[in-house]
C-alpha cells in the first residue's frame, strides 16, 4: 500500500463546504446534497469532533449524544469521509411548553478529506456512550511533521 503523502488533518471542510452549500442553495433554490430540509440556526449543528493519530492510524471521535447508532450514517466517497444523521427533537405537541432550548436538533453532517492512499475498506467505526469513534488504518505518514507552535510576541 502506498503511504499517504498529505497531512492527515487537512480538509476538515465544515465551514467552507457549508458556505458553498448555502451559496448553491441561494443560486439554485434547491439542495444538492443528501439533506431533505434546509438548515436554520435552530437545526444547524455539527458534532464536536476530535481527530488524532494513534500510531499510524487516524482516529476521528465525534460526540453525537442523543442520536441512536442506527440514525448515524458514515460513508466514504472519493476520499471524503462523511458522518451524517439526525438528532430527533422534542415532539411538536401543543401540550409541550419549552422554556429553554439550548441543544441543537435535526440534521447534521460533518465531512473530512482523508489522506491519499488510505484503504477505504479497512475503515471501522464503533459507538459507545454517545460517541462514535472511526479508525482509518495506516493513514498517518510518519514523515509528516506535527504542527508546531508559533510564539506570540508583543509590539
Amino acid at each position: 500500500m502506498a503511504k499517504p503523502t498529505s497531512h492527515p488533518f487537512r480538509g476538515f471542510l465544515d465551514t467552507m463546504s457549508e458556505m458553498e452549500r448555502m451559496r448553491s442553495l441561494g443560486r439554485t433554490g434547491a439542495e444538492s446534497g443528501q439533506e431533505e430540509t434546509a438548515r436554520t440556526h435552530a437545526t444547524a449543528w455539527v458534532p464536536a469532533t476530535d481527530v488524532f493519530a494513534s500510531g499510524h492510524d487516524l482516529v476521528i471521535s465525534a460526540e453525537i449524544a442523543g442520536v441512536a447508532p442506527q440514525d448515524i450514517d458514515i460513508s466514504v466517497s472519493e476520499g471524503v469521509l462523511t458522518i451524517s444523521g439526525v438528532r430527533p427533537g422534542y415532539p411538536d405537541d401543543e401540550d409541550v411548553t419549552s422554556y429553554v432550548r439550548e441543544r441543537y436538533y435535526g440534521l447534521f453532517r460533518r465531512g473530512m478529506v482523508l489522506p491519499d492512499g488510505v484503504d477505504e475498506q479497512g475503515i471501522s467505526a464503533r459507538f459507545n456512550g454517545g460517541v462514535v469513534t472511526i479508525t482509518v488504518p495506516d493513514a498517518v505518514d510518519a514523515s509528516v511533521r506535527a504542527p508546531h507552535r508559533v510564539p506570540i510576541t508583543g509590539r
